[in-house]
């Protein structure tokens, strides 16, 4: 899509808007898992992919007025189209062409079978998918293949990559890091400076769904490999964002910087906001069933499209209103100075302990007047932290 010279300085505008979004009125990413389904066994799959369709689904009647329901925020938020694999379900170029009409801003998020063709790229391309994210967890072909349960998938997810570049569309790479694979960040990130990519996510694991036989990095593991991304946004050709691992807020704040990708714009319109997402908070989750959620890593839902307005349950639901309330953190994350930027991961607290207003797990920072202050390093090297919280 080219935008004349008026258009596009009126979406950098609008995206500016965007960026400083009020999270109690509307999130600024919706994901929606389409499908259970795909042809996978990810050892972090928080959704417990099944090779078949759930036929309790949404159907594409009930997906297209949800759409127009989701168009209701008045806010244009991304709308991240995932699963299991969006694409098993045959209708999904009609839902996002009919997402794009409402002007909501679409991507893609397919699994790296043999099913992203170049002609299912240029269809995700007319239906107005703006950017489509492959995983990949090493660098290593065999140790990809082996979190992917499928030999030949490293190879099939460039080949993906290759089809979704050939019709223009912009790539994002998501990562998943735990003990198993942190070893392997260093050289992912010099790997990807060769791709041309736009964004590398990097997803800290959350044990919930086959995640849960996963070794987590330990806390000071968590402060390295996120110390070592915040040094590596200073060279890096892409964006770097750090998901479920909101203390890279802290660490950017620490280090005399801005937060992290705040305001930042790429080409595609998928702009970042100022404000920190968490968990229900400028962030809403919708399952393949409908079930309206915090997040895909915090399971517990709020409400059902089929019975009530998504709009209405982000906004009023009891658990969407508390997790947007900071005075019902405990532990660390409530008396920490960093809350409102930060917060904690909600999905990690409730993995690791049974209650969503924890404190966060993966974090060693002391707030100040606990004690003795601890300012973790945070310009480790990327294999050095990996080699600590792998030990």
């Amino acid at each position: 899509m080219h935008l004349d010279p008026s258009a596009r300085a009126a979406r950098t505008e609008r995206d500016g808007l965007l960026a400083m979004l009020d999270f109690d009125n509307a999130p600024f990413t919706i994901a929606w898992e389409l499908t259970r389904a795909c042809a996978y066994a990810c050892l972090h799959c928080r959704a417990e992919a099944q090779p078949r369709r759930d036929p309790r689904e949404l159907d594409t009647q009930e997906a297209l007025r949800l759409i127009d329901r989701l168009a209701g925020f008045g806010t244009h938020p991304i709308l991240v189209l995932t699963g299991g694999d969006p694409l098993m379900r045959r209708d999904l170029f009609e839902i996002a062409s009919h997402a794009t009409e409402q002007g909501l801003r679409v991507a893609l998020t397919p699994t790296a079978t043999a099913l992203p063709t170049r002609r299912r790229m240029a269809q995700a391309r007319e239906a107005g998918i703006r950017r489509v994210a492959f995983s990949v967890d090493a660098c290593e072909p065999e140790v990809h293949d082996r979190f992917r349960g499928f030999r030949g998938s490293f190879a099939r997810t460039r080949t993906g990559m290759a089809n979704a570049d050939a019709e223009g569309l912009p790539l994002q790479i998501n990562t998943t890091v735990c003990a198993q694979n942190a070893g392997q960040l260093e050289r992912m990130a010099a790997m990807l400076s060769e791709w041309g990519i736009v964004q590398w996510s990097v997803f800290f694991l959350v044990p919930t769904g086959r995640g849960r036989s996963l070794e987590m990095l330990d806390a000071a593991g968590h402060e390295r490999v996120l110390g070592w991304l915040h040094e590596l946004t200073r060279t890096a050709p892409y964006d770097i964002k750090a998901t479920a691992a909101p203390q890279y807020r802290r660490i950017a704040m620490q280090s005399g910087g801005t937060m992290p990708g705040a305001g930042y714009h790429f080409g595609d319109g998928l702009a970042r906001p100022a404000k920190g997402v968490n968990d229900g908070r400028g962030f809403m989750f919708i399952s393949h069933r409908g079930e309206v959620m915090p997040s895909g890593f915090l399971p517990l839902s709020a409400g059902s499209v089929r019975e009530e307005d998504p709009v209405a349950i982000y906004r009023r639901a009891p658990l969407f209103s508390a997790l947007r309330d900071p005075a019902k953190l405990k532990g660390k994350c409530g008396d920490c100075e960093f809350r409102e930027v930060c917060g904690g991961s909600r999905a990690r607290a409730y993995a690791v302990t049974g209650d969503v207003f924890a404190e966060d797990p993966s974090c060693p920072y002391i707030p100040a007047g606990e004690g003795p202050e601890e300012r973790p390093l945070t310009a480790a090297r990327g294999g050095e932290g990996a080699r600590s919280c792998s030990a």
